[in-house]
């Protein structure tokens, strides 16, 4: 049963403390989906998300089940225990003020209403702003549910139609977490129009990860990061 069940709409941030131990579950509800994501050490937000030690201690790309998130401190932030959609883009970052107007042209809140063209910088900013935090304490997102390959020669290249109805992802918090989420659209996603998707969010019910957990075993620098977590907490 979950704790906490919403859905977060279009083009919409949101936000919630994530005690150690439970479980976050996105679910695509339409398919196409990107949720750009954040995250802090509740009790200290300069410790956050690290995107270059995250993806070279585990020798990827990208974001799967078994995989981690590292903090700038080398702990584990959270980790990736089941995944329906099997690649996460932890590179490409988010939309801003500037790039939406000019891909999808201007649509002010004060003509447009609810249809108004949001961007993601905006947006995470506002919400971040709820907890203490300004722009100067934004890093780089995992977009979940985007896909992104980078080809031999450095480029990018954004799969469409790879997040279908119904994917999810469900990340453990293993340590007590800020998460800052937003439903804007991928900075690469070739869609000539501003069509951002919906997601479902669940908080569930959960425990720390045990000495045989699959994210811890997955490599050698997951137990050393899982350890010094665990040290945190002693």
């Amino acid at each position: 049963m979950s704790l906490w069940d919403e859905y977060v709409q279009p083009g919409a941030s949101w936000s919630l403390n994530l005690k150690r131990g439970n479980r976050l579950r996105l679910t695509d509800v339409e398919g196409g989906g990107n949720v750009a994501s954040l995250f802090y050490n509740r009790e200290c937000p300069s410790e956050r998300y690290n995107m270059p030690d995250t993806l070279k201690a585990q020798h990827t790309a990208h974001i799967t089940a078994c995989h981690v998130l590292y903090s700038d401190m080398g702990r584990v932030l959270c980790s990736v225990t089941a995944d329906t959609c099997g690649w996460h883009d932890p590179l490409c970052g988010y939309t801003n003020r500037k790039s939406v107007a000019a891909k999808y042209g201007e649509a002010a809140y004060q003509q447009h209403r609810n249809q108004w063209y949001r961007n993601t910088q905006d947006n995470l900013v506002t919400e971040a702003s709820r907890h203490g935090l300004d722009i100067r304490d934004l890093g780089p997102t995992v977009n979940f549910f985007s896909k992104v390959v980078v080809a031999p020669n450095g480029g990018m290249h954004f799969v469409e139609g790879h997040s279908k109805a119904g994917d999810s992802v469900e990340l453990r918090a293993d340590m007590n977490l800020l998460v800052i989420l937003d439903t804007g659209q991928h900075p690469l996603d070739p869609n000539p129009r501003y069509a951002p998707k919906p997601v479902r969010i669940e908080v569930l019910h959960g425990e720390s990860a045990g000495p045989d957990d699959p994210c811890r075993t997955a490599c050698p620098e997951n137990t050393r990061g899982f350890i010094n977590t665990e040290r945190y907490f002693l």
